[in-house]
């Protein structure tokens, strides 16, 4: 894979899952010359090795719009190659090395990811990773990126990843952690992203409260910084928003969701997330929580 400049923009929304990612790329994917992609750090084990569903609801391998994708970027999608860049993740893409990233194998890791964004052939495209080292690959090796760091209360981030949610992909259950392990994951992201931006990336924060509490106003605001051409959001009316099908190779259950959807702010944590377990993440994710405006309950 030889190296070559980035044309295409890429926007990657960082953070910690059940953040309020997947909701603002399928906000973003109905933009005019914006394509969401998922989680990209996964199509390599979810789509092409275990063939899990497009978010459009097609097989993985079976998908129209990844067919041509993977013809464009690497001749075609094969178990070798995707093992080659699972290889590389784990060598180079590691939260640990972002204080320094530098690798004898970061070009070819990034590499893959710059031949994929630009085979989607779209002026901008959405990368839902969340995952910060890769966002520092990203910038290290210098693909046109742009940060959006999407920040949720960490007492409400704790309370979901403690649910039973099953992936429709499969049926089997997603991954459930702890306060602790939810709280430390949640200040480590965080924290590895406001590094990220004290470099000179180009970080954007935009809070899950913010977005639901006042959708339009906010990705208006969002469009600007990101330096995107938006007159207007005719898919948001008021908190209610319309979804087309959308080519997500990996997420959570909402990127199958088409057609309207509410926006509305999930407290549950406020009642559901046991004392004991708040004071944990209280303690964990001072003082970014503090920061970012989460103080009181419900704040």
């Amino acid at each position: 894979m030889s190296v070559h400049a980035t044309t295409t923009r890429v926007i990657y929304l960082g953070g910690l899952g059940r953040s309020g990612t997947t909701l603002l790329e399928r906000l973003l994917g109905e933009l005019p010359g914006v394509v969401a992609l998922g989680e990209v750090v996964h199509l390599w084990e979810r789509g092409v090795l275990a063939q899990e569903l497009c978010g459009c609801g097609v097989s993985f391998p079976e998908c129209g719009f990844w067919l041509g994708v993977g013809e464009r970027a690497f001749g075609g999608w094969t178990p070798a190659l995707a093992e080659e860049v699972l290889a590389l993740r784990r060598r180079v893409d590691r939260t640990r090395r972002i204080v320094r990233i530098e690798h004898p194998d970061l070009a070819a890791y990034a590499q893959a990811y710059r031949l994929l964004y630009e085979a989607v052939a779209a002026p901008v495209v959405i990368d839902s990773s969340k995952h910060a080292s890769l966002a520092c690959c990203l910038v290290a090796s210098g693909v046109d990126v742009r940060i959006v760091q999407v920040v949720r209360d960490p007492r409400a981030v704790a309370h979901s990843w403690s649910r039973v949610v099953e992936r429709p992909e499969n049926g089997s259950p997603m991954t459930r952690w702890g306060p602790a392990r939810t709280a430390i994951h949640w200040t480590a992201q965080n924290a590895a992203l406001e590094l990220l931006a004290g470099r000179g990336a180009r970080v954007t924060r935009v809070r899950y409260e913010d977005l639901v509490a006042a959708p339009a106003p906010t990705l208006m605001a969002l469009t600007v910084q990101l330096g995107l051409s938006v007159p207007s959001l005719p898919f948001v009316e008021g908190r209610t928003a319309w979804l087309g099908p959308a080519h997500t190779a990996s997420g959570n259950p909402m990127r199958f969701h088409v057609g309207r959807v509410e926006l509305r702010r999930d407290d549950a944590w406020v009642h559901g997330l046991p004392e004991a377990d708040r004071r944990v993440v209280n303690a964990l994710t001072w003082p970014l929580r503090s920061k970012y405006g989460y103080r009181r309950a419900g704040a």
